[in-house]
Protein backbone atom coordinates (compact mmCIF):
# COMPACT_ATOMS: atom_id res chain seq x y z
CA UNK A 1 0.00 0.00 0.00
CA UNK A 2 1.65 3.21 -0.89
CA UNK A 3 0.67 6.54 0.99
CA UNK A 4 1.55 10.48 0.72
CA UNK A 5 4.78 9.34 3.10
CA UNK A 6 6.35 7.42 0.12
CA UNK A 7 8.04 8.88 -2.45
CA UNK A 8 5.78 8.30 -5.16
CA UNK A 9 6.90 8.64 -8.74
CA UNK A 10 4.85 7.72 -12.03
CA UNK A 11 5.83 6.55 -15.25
CA UNK A 12 3.58 6.84 -18.47
CA UNK A 13 3.29 4.96 -21.96
CA UNK A 14 2.28 7.62 -24.59
CA UNK A 15 0.39 6.01 -27.25
CA UNK A 16 -0.97 6.56 -30.58
CA UNK A 17 -4.50 5.20 -29.41
CA UNK A 18 -3.98 4.54 -25.30
CA UNK A 19 -1.95 6.37 -22.78
CA UNK A 20 -1.18 4.16 -20.03
CA UNK A 21 0.31 5.50 -16.52
CA UNK A 22 1.52 3.80 -13.36
CA UNK A 23 2.40 5.34 -10.03
CA UNK A 24 5.39 3.67 -8.17
CA UNK A 25 6.74 4.01 -5.32
CA UNK A 26 10.48 4.16 -4.67
CA UNK A 27 10.31 0.20 -3.63
CA UNK A 28 9.09 -0.44 -6.90
CA UNK A 29 5.29 -1.38 -5.57
CA UNK A 30 2.93 -0.11 -8.16
CA UNK A 31 0.43 1.47 -6.17
CA UNK A 32 -1.89 2.32 -9.38
CA UNK A 33 -2.35 1.75 -12.74
CA UNK A 34 -4.80 3.00 -15.26
CA UNK A 35 -5.05 3.61 -19.21
CA UNK A 36 -7.43 6.38 -21.36
CA UNK A 37 -7.44 6.82 -24.90
CA UNK A 38 -5.40 9.41 -26.07
CA UNK A 39 -7.53 12.64 -26.83
CA UNK A 40 -5.71 13.33 -30.30
CA UNK A 41 -7.71 10.54 -31.92
CA UNK A 42 -10.30 13.69 -32.43
CA UNK A 43 -7.52 15.24 -35.10
CA UNK A 44 -6.93 11.47 -36.78
CA UNK A 45 -6.72 7.53 -36.02
CA UNK A 46 -3.17 7.41 -37.34
CA UNK A 47 -0.35 9.30 -36.17
CA UNK A 48 0.30 10.51 -40.41
CA UNK A 49 -3.07 12.34 -39.90
CA UNK A 50 -2.31 13.92 -36.54
CA UNK A 51 1.22 15.02 -37.91
CA UNK A 52 -0.42 16.77 -40.97
CA UNK A 53 -2.97 18.43 -38.95
CA UNK A 54 0.10 19.69 -37.04
CA UNK A 55 1.25 21.87 -40.05
CA UNK A 56 -1.64 23.93 -40.14
CA UNK A 57 -2.30 27.26 -38.33
CA UNK A 58 -2.72 26.34 -35.03
CA UNK A 59 -2.75 22.55 -35.56
CA UNK A 60 0.62 21.75 -33.22
CA UNK A 61 -0.62 23.25 -30.25
CA UNK A 62 -4.16 21.59 -30.51
CA UNK A 63 -2.50 18.34 -30.34
CA UNK A 64 -0.54 19.35 -27.84
CA UNK A 65 -2.93 20.31 -25.87
CA UNK A 66 -5.49 17.44 -26.42
CA UNK A 67 -2.30 14.82 -25.08
CA UNK A 68 -1.67 17.12 -21.96
CA UNK A 69 -5.45 16.79 -21.31
CA UNK A 70 -4.90 13.13 -21.43
CA UNK A 71 -2.09 13.44 -19.46
CA UNK A 72 -3.65 15.35 -16.84
CA UNK A 73 -6.07 12.68 -17.14
CA UNK A 74 -4.00 9.76 -16.57
CA UNK A 75 -2.20 11.56 -13.37
CA UNK A 76 -5.32 12.61 -11.72
CA UNK A 77 -6.76 9.01 -12.38
CA UNK A 78 -3.71 7.41 -10.87
CA UNK A 79 -4.11 9.97 -7.21
CA UNK A 80 -7.52 9.00 -6.84
CA UNK A 81 -7.04 5.74 -7.12
CA UNK A 82 -3.83 5.69 -4.54
CA UNK A 83 -5.64 8.23 -2.28
CA UNK A 84 -3.43 10.82 -3.13
CA UNK A 85 -2.52 14.29 -4.06
CA UNK A 86 -0.66 15.23 -7.18
CA UNK A 87 1.84 17.26 -4.96
CA UNK A 88 2.80 13.75 -3.41
CA UNK A 89 4.93 13.10 -6.80
CA UNK A 90 8.49 13.61 -6.38
CA UNK A 91 9.43 12.30 -9.92
CA UNK A 92 7.97 11.60 -13.54
CA UNK A 93 8.74 10.22 -17.09
CA UNK A 94 7.31 9.63 -20.14
CA UNK A 95 7.66 7.69 -23.24
CA UNK A 96 6.05 7.65 -26.76
CA UNK A 97 6.88 6.76 -30.16
CA UNK A 98 8.65 9.48 -32.34
CA UNK A 99 5.33 11.72 -33.27
CA UNK A 100 3.66 11.52 -30.40
CA UNK A 101 6.73 13.18 -28.42
CA UNK A 102 7.67 15.70 -31.06
CA UNK A 103 3.62 16.93 -30.86
CA UNK A 104 4.31 16.25 -26.98
CA UNK A 105 6.90 19.01 -27.38
CA UNK A 106 4.89 21.10 -29.94
CA UNK A 107 7.86 20.81 -32.20
CA UNK A 108 8.47 20.61 -35.85
CA UNK A 109 7.09 17.61 -37.39
CA UNK A 110 7.61 18.03 -40.99
CA UNK A 111 10.99 15.79 -40.74
CA UNK A 112 8.67 13.11 -40.06
CA UNK A 113 6.66 13.70 -42.93
CA UNK A 114 9.35 13.25 -45.76
CA UNK A 115 12.61 10.84 -45.63
CA UNK A 116 14.50 10.66 -44.20
CA UNK A 117 11.97 10.87 -41.59
CA UNK A 118 15.03 12.15 -39.07
CA UNK A 119 13.52 14.52 -36.32
CA UNK A 120 15.62 17.62 -35.48
CA UNK A 121 16.56 16.14 -32.24
CA UNK A 122 16.45 12.72 -30.27
CA UNK A 123 17.66 14.49 -27.63
CA UNK A 124 15.29 13.80 -24.02
CA UNK A 125 13.50 16.65 -22.73
CA UNK A 126 11.87 17.96 -19.28
CA UNK A 127 8.02 19.30 -20.35
CA UNK A 128 5.86 21.09 -17.78
CA UNK A 129 2.35 19.53 -17.26
CA UNK A 130 -0.80 21.31 -15.67
CA UNK A 131 -0.86 20.83 -11.97
CA UNK A 132 2.44 18.84 -12.08
CA UNK A 133 4.61 20.41 -9.76
CA UNK A 134 7.80 18.41 -11.29
CA UNK A 135 8.77 18.32 -15.04
CA UNK A 136 8.00 15.16 -17.22
CA UNK A 137 11.04 13.57 -18.54
CA UNK A 138 10.39 12.50 -21.86
CA UNK A 139 12.67 9.79 -23.03
CA UNK A 140 14.85 10.13 -26.23
CA UNK A 141 14.51 8.63 -29.39
CA UNK A 142 15.69 6.19 -31.24
CA UNK A 143 15.38 7.60 -34.22
CA UNK A 144 12.58 8.95 -36.57
CA UNK A 145 10.46 5.86 -37.01
CA UNK A 146 11.41 3.89 -33.82
CA UNK A 147 10.62 6.06 -30.60
CA UNK A 148 11.70 6.30 -26.57
CA UNK A 149 8.82 3.84 -26.16
CA UNK A 150 10.95 1.25 -27.85
CA UNK A 151 13.96 2.56 -26.24
CA UNK A 152 12.16 2.09 -22.76
CA UNK A 153 11.22 -1.45 -23.54
CA UNK A 154 14.97 -2.41 -24.55
CA UNK A 155 16.40 -0.48 -21.52
CA UNK A 156 13.51 -3.12 -19.36
CA UNK A 157 15.89 -5.93 -20.55
CA UNK A 158 18.98 -7.08 -18.25
CA UNK A 159 21.86 -9.37 -20.92
CA UNK A 160 19.43 -10.26 -23.93
CA UNK A 161 20.52 -12.98 -25.20
CA UNK A 162 21.84 -12.65 -29.56
CA UNK A 163 19.14 -13.58 -31.48
CA UNK A 164 16.15 -12.03 -29.19
CA UNK A 165 13.48 -10.41 -30.96
CA UNK A 166 11.14 -7.64 -29.39
CA UNK A 167 7.76 -7.21 -30.49
CA UNK A 168 5.98 -3.99 -28.91
CA UNK A 169 2.31 -4.25 -30.33
CA UNK A 170 0.66 -1.04 -30.86
CA UNK A 171 -0.76 1.49 -33.40
CA UNK A 172 2.61 2.06 -34.09
CA UNK A 173 4.00 -1.33 -33.82
CA UNK A 174 7.87 -1.16 -33.05
CA UNK A 175 10.62 -4.13 -32.98
CA UNK A 176 14.29 -4.94 -32.44
CA UNK A 177 16.66 -7.63 -33.42
CA UNK A 178 19.57 -8.20 -31.02
CA UNK A 179 22.58 -9.87 -32.84
CA UNK A 180 24.86 -10.08 -29.83
CA UNK A 181 26.28 -6.13 -30.42
CA UNK A 182 23.67 -4.38 -31.51
CA UNK A 183 20.02 -4.07 -31.60
CA UNK A 184 18.40 -3.96 -35.62
CA UNK A 185 15.11 -1.93 -34.93
CA UNK A 186 12.35 -0.86 -37.19
CA UNK A 187 8.07 0.21 -37.26
CA UNK A 188 5.03 -0.38 -39.25
CA UNK A 189 2.03 0.92 -39.01
CA UNK A 190 -0.68 -1.77 -37.75
CA UNK A 191 -3.65 0.71 -36.82
CA UNK A 192 -5.49 1.21 -33.51
CA UNK A 193 -6.98 -2.15 -33.38
CA UNK A 194 -4.60 -3.91 -31.11
CA UNK A 195 -5.76 -1.42 -28.32
CA UNK A 196 -9.18 -1.39 -28.93
CA UNK A 197 -9.70 1.96 -30.80
CA UNK A 198 -11.57 2.74 -33.97
CA UNK A 199 -13.50 -1.01 -33.42
CA UNK A 200 -17.01 -0.86 -32.25
CA UNK A 201 -16.87 -2.26 -28.96
CA UNK A 202 -13.15 -1.15 -28.00
CA UNK A 203 -12.12 0.27 -25.36
CA UNK A 204 -8.60 0.77 -23.39
CA UNK A 205 -6.94 -2.08 -20.98
CA UNK A 206 -8.88 -0.90 -18.04
CA UNK A 207 -12.10 -1.88 -15.36
CA UNK A 208 -14.13 -3.55 -17.20
CA UNK A 209 -12.69 -4.61 -20.44
CA UNK A 210 -13.33 -8.23 -22.09
CA UNK A 211 -9.56 -9.62 -21.76
CA UNK A 212 -10.51 -12.71 -22.76
CA UNK A 213 -12.92 -15.24 -24.35
CA UNK A 214 -13.43 -19.31 -23.35
CA UNK A 215 -15.76 -21.20 -24.42
CA UNK A 216 -17.75 -23.43 -22.16
CA UNK A 217 -20.62 -25.52 -22.80
CA UNK A 218 -21.50 -23.86 -26.17
CA UNK A 219 -21.51 -20.59 -24.71
CA UNK A 220 -19.15 -17.58 -24.19
CA UNK A 221 -17.34 -17.23 -20.71
CA UNK A 222 -15.40 -13.84 -20.49
CA UNK A 223 -12.71 -12.83 -18.37
CA UNK A 224 -13.26 -9.07 -16.68
CA UNK A 225 -10.43 -6.63 -15.55
CA UNK A 226 -11.59 -6.01 -12.33
CA UNK A 227 -11.72 -2.21 -10.40
CA UNK A 228 -8.97 -1.70 -8.56
CA UNK A 229 -10.59 -2.24 -5.22
CA UNK A 230 -13.44 -4.39 -6.26
CA UNK A 231 -12.33 -7.25 -3.66
CA UNK A 232 -13.71 -9.92 -6.45
CA UNK A 233 -16.89 -8.52 -6.90
CA UNK A 234 -18.45 -9.15 -10.58
CA UNK A 235 -17.94 -5.82 -12.86
CA UNK A 236 -20.04 -5.89 -16.27
CA UNK A 237 -18.24 -5.53 -19.18
CA UNK A 238 -18.30 -2.58 -21.11
CA UNK A 239 -16.18 -3.57 -24.07
CA UNK A 240 -13.12 -5.33 -25.56
CA UNK A 241 -10.12 -4.00 -25.03
CA UNK A 242 -6.95 -5.60 -27.35
CA UNK A 243 -6.62 -8.79 -25.65
CA UNK A 244 -10.62 -9.06 -25.96
CA UNK A 245 -10.52 -8.65 -29.35
CA UNK A 246 -7.69 -11.59 -30.21
CA UNK A 247 -9.06 -14.10 -27.92
CA UNK A 248 -12.76 -13.29 -29.29
CA UNK A 249 -11.44 -13.88 -32.49
CA UNK A 250 -9.11 -17.14 -31.72
CA UNK A 251 -12.24 -18.34 -30.12
CA UNK A 252 -14.60 -17.41 -33.15
CA UNK A 253 -11.73 -19.13 -35.26
CA UNK A 254 -11.30 -22.28 -33.31
CA UNK A 255 -15.25 -22.91 -33.36
CA UNK A 256 -16.05 -22.57 -37.07
CA UNK A 257 -17.54 -18.76 -36.61
CA UNK A 258 -15.09 -16.80 -38.37
CA UNK A 259 -13.14 -18.36 -41.58
CA UNK A 260 -9.87 -18.56 -42.32
CA UNK A 261 -10.28 -15.10 -44.98
CA UNK A 262 -11.73 -13.53 -41.72
CA UNK A 263 -14.88 -13.55 -43.22
CA UNK A 264 -17.80 -14.14 -40.46
CA UNK A 265 -19.24 -17.61 -41.22
CA UNK A 266 -23.20 -18.50 -42.78
CA UNK A 267 -25.13 -19.47 -39.84
CA UNK A 268 -26.37 -22.54 -41.78
CA UNK A 269 -22.38 -23.86 -42.09
CA UNK A 270 -22.38 -23.22 -38.28
CA UNK A 271 -23.52 -26.88 -36.44
CA UNK A 272 -23.31 -26.02 -32.82
CA UNK A 273 -25.33 -23.28 -30.41
CA UNK A 274 -22.64 -21.27 -30.68
CA UNK A 275 -24.31 -20.00 -34.14
CA UNK A 276 -26.43 -17.78 -31.53
CA UNK A 277 -23.34 -15.28 -31.35
CA UNK A 278 -23.51 -14.35 -35.42
CA UNK A 279 -25.46 -11.63 -35.81
CA UNK A 280 -26.52 -9.13 -38.81
CA UNK A 281 -27.06 -5.18 -38.71
CA UNK A 282 -30.27 -4.79 -40.27
CA UNK A 283 -31.21 -2.51 -42.97
CA UNK A 284 -30.70 0.92 -42.58
CA UNK A 285 -34.36 1.46 -41.89
CA UNK A 286 -36.19 4.71 -42.29
CA UNK A 287 -35.68 7.20 -39.21
CA UNK A 288 -32.59 4.84 -38.36
CA UNK A 289 -29.33 6.34 -36.90
CA UNK A 290 -27.29 3.16 -37.95
CA UNK A 291 -24.30 4.29 -40.27
CA UNK A 292 -24.13 3.51 -43.69
CA UNK A 293 -21.11 1.15 -43.10
CA UNK A 294 -23.08 -0.95 -40.71
CA UNK A 295 -26.12 -1.94 -42.92
CA UNK A 296 -26.88 -5.19 -43.49
CA UNK A 297 -23.10 -6.34 -41.53
CA UNK A 298 -22.01 -9.44 -40.18
CA UNK A 299 -21.01 -9.58 -36.48
CA UNK A 300 -20.27 -11.59 -33.38
CA UNK A 301 -22.37 -10.49 -30.57
CA UNK A 302 -20.04 -10.79 -27.77
CA UNK A 303 -22.38 -10.27 -24.95
CA UNK A 304 -25.61 -8.18 -24.80
CA UNK A 305 -27.54 -6.93 -21.20
CA UNK A 306 -29.94 -3.93 -20.92
CA UNK A 307 -27.09 -1.62 -20.77
CA UNK A 308 -24.61 -3.07 -23.55
CA UNK A 309 -24.22 -5.31 -26.75
CA UNK A 310 -21.05 -5.62 -27.58
CA UNK A 311 -20.62 -6.37 -31.33
CA UNK A 312 -17.36 -7.45 -33.50
CA UNK A 313 -18.08 -6.53 -36.89
CA UNK A 314 -17.43 -7.79 -40.45
CA UNK A 315 -15.32 -4.41 -40.67
CA UNK A 316 -13.65 -4.66 -36.90
CA UNK A 317 -12.44 -7.84 -38.07
CA UNK A 318 -10.61 -5.86 -41.27
CA UNK A 319 -9.00 -4.07 -39.68
CA UNK A 320 -7.64 -6.21 -36.98
CA UNK A 321 -6.40 -7.95 -40.39
CA UNK A 322 -4.43 -5.27 -41.33
CA UNK A 323 -3.08 -4.86 -38.10
CA UNK A 324 -1.73 -8.11 -37.81
CA UNK A 325 -0.39 -8.47 -41.15
CA UNK A 326 1.85 -5.73 -40.44
CA UNK A 327 3.14 -7.03 -37.47
CA UNK A 328 3.69 -10.44 -39.40
CA UNK A 329 5.29 -9.21 -42.21
CA UNK A 330 7.37 -6.77 -40.15
CA UNK A 331 8.65 -9.32 -37.75
CA UNK A 332 9.60 -11.74 -40.98
CA UNK A 333 11.20 -8.93 -42.94
CA UNK A 334 13.38 -7.56 -40.27
CA UNK A 335 14.96 -10.95 -39.74
CA UNK A 336 16.00 -11.24 -43.45
CA UNK A 337 17.16 -7.91 -43.56
CA UNK A 338 19.01 -8.82 -40.66
CA UNK A 339 20.15 -11.92 -42.68
CA UNK A 340 19.31 -14.39 -39.70
CA UNK A 341 17.77 -18.01 -40.23
CA UNK A 342 14.93 -18.69 -37.94
CA UNK A 343 17.64 -21.44 -36.41
CA UNK A 344 19.20 -18.34 -35.22
CA UNK A 345 15.98 -16.70 -33.17
CA UNK A 346 16.28 -17.87 -29.84
CA UNK A 347 13.54 -15.45 -27.68
CA UNK A 348 10.94 -13.39 -28.64
CA UNK A 349 9.24 -11.27 -26.59
CA UNK A 350 5.88 -9.46 -27.18
CA UNK A 351 4.85 -6.64 -25.25
CA UNK A 352 2.51 -3.71 -25.21
CA UNK A 353 -1.49 -3.79 -26.45
CA UNK A 354 -1.14 -7.65 -25.61
CA UNK A 355 2.17 -8.35 -23.15
CA UNK A 356 1.25 -10.84 -20.50
CA UNK A 357 -2.74 -10.25 -21.21
CA UNK A 358 -3.51 -13.43 -23.91
CA UNK A 359 -2.87 -17.43 -24.07
CA UNK A 360 0.57 -17.75 -25.63
CA UNK A 361 -1.58 -20.29 -27.76
CA UNK A 362 -4.29 -17.43 -29.39
CA UNK A 363 -1.19 -16.17 -31.25
CA UNK A 364 -0.75 -18.85 -33.72
CA UNK A 365 -4.50 -19.25 -34.19
CA UNK A 366 -4.71 -15.34 -35.59
CA UNK A 367 -1.31 -15.87 -36.97
CA UNK A 368 0.35 -12.60 -35.58
CA UNK A 369 3.43 -14.04 -36.03
CA UNK A 370 5.57 -17.01 -38.07
CA UNK A 371 5.20 -19.93 -36.55
CA UNK A 372 8.78 -20.12 -35.54
CA UNK A 373 8.73 -17.20 -34.20
CA UNK A 374 5.62 -18.08 -31.95
CA UNK A 375 6.84 -21.19 -30.16
CA UNK A 376 9.67 -18.86 -28.30
CA UNK A 377 7.57 -16.14 -27.35
CA UNK A 378 7.45 -15.02 -23.93
CA UNK A 379 5.07 -12.00 -22.81
CA UNK A 380 6.83 -8.68 -21.01
CA UNK A 381 3.62 -7.15 -19.39
CA UNK A 382 3.76 -3.49 -19.74
CA UNK A 383 7.16 -3.12 -20.75
CA UNK A 384 7.63 0.24 -21.94
CA UNK A 385 6.35 0.79 -18.26
CA UNK A 386 9.00 -1.80 -16.74
CA UNK A 387 11.82 0.60 -18.63
CA UNK A 388 10.41 4.11 -17.36
CA UNK A 389 10.14 2.56 -13.69
CA UNK A 390 13.87 0.77 -13.90
CA UNK A 391 14.90 4.57 -15.37
CA UNK A 392 13.11 6.16 -12.12
CA UNK A 393 15.14 3.85 -9.68
CA UNK A 394 18.30 4.10 -11.08
CA UNK A 395 20.84 7.05 -10.73
CA UNK A 396 22.98 6.55 -13.65
CA UNK A 397 19.63 6.29 -15.78
CA UNK A 398 20.15 8.80 -18.66
CA UNK A 399 23.75 7.51 -19.50
CA UNK A 400 22.60 4.25 -19.69
CA UNK A 401 19.45 5.33 -22.22
CA UNK A 402 22.19 7.43 -24.10
CA UNK A 403 24.50 4.66 -24.10
CA UNK A 404 21.42 1.83 -25.01
CA UNK A 405 20.20 4.67 -27.57
CA UNK A 406 23.46 4.60 -29.46
CA UNK A 407 23.55 0.59 -30.01
CA UNK A 408 20.61 1.02 -31.85
CA UNK A 409 20.78 0.68 -35.86
CA UNK A 410 17.25 1.91 -37.88
CA UNK A 411 16.13 -0.50 -40.50
CA UNK A 412 13.26 1.03 -42.67
CA UNK A 413 10.46 -1.63 -44.04
CA UNK A 414 7.25 -0.15 -45.02
CA UNK A 415 6.54 1.09 -47.91
CA UNK A 416 9.44 -1.56 -49.52
CA UNK A 417 8.13 -4.28 -52.06
CA UNK A 418 9.61 -6.57 -49.69
CA UNK A 419 7.46 -5.72 -46.91
CA UNK A 420 4.50 -5.01 -49.09
CA UNK A 421 4.63 -9.14 -50.59
CA UNK A 422 5.17 -10.07 -47.39
CA UNK A 423 1.87 -8.32 -45.83
CA UNK A 424 -0.38 -9.04 -48.62
CA UNK A 425 0.32 -12.30 -47.85
CA UNK A 426 -0.14 -12.49 -43.74
CA UNK A 427 -3.24 -10.80 -44.10
CA UNK A 428 -5.24 -14.47 -43.69
CA UNK A 429 -5.38 -16.33 -39.94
Amino acid sequence: MCGANDALMVALDMGTTTLVGQLIAQSGTVCAQTAVFNPQQAYGQDIIRRLEHATTPKGSEQLREALMRGVTEVLNLLCQDAGVEMSALHRAVAAGNSGISILAQGGNVAPLLRPPYRPDSCAGINLHVPGLQVPLYLFPLAGGYVGGDLLAVLYALDNPTSGSLIVDVGTNAEMALFDGIRWLATSVAAGPAFEGGNLSCGMPARAGAVRGVRVEDERFCLDIIPAAHSRGKHVPPLGLCGSGVVETLATALEHGLIGADGTIANPDAVDTNLVRYIGFQPDKAEGSRAGAAEEGQAYIRVYRDARVDLRLTQEDIRQFQLAKGAVYAGAECLMQRAGLEPAALQRVYITGALGGAIRPQMLNTIALLPEYMIKKVEFIRDGVLHGLARFLRREQGSCEVEKLQAQIKLYPLSGTPAFESAFVNALNF
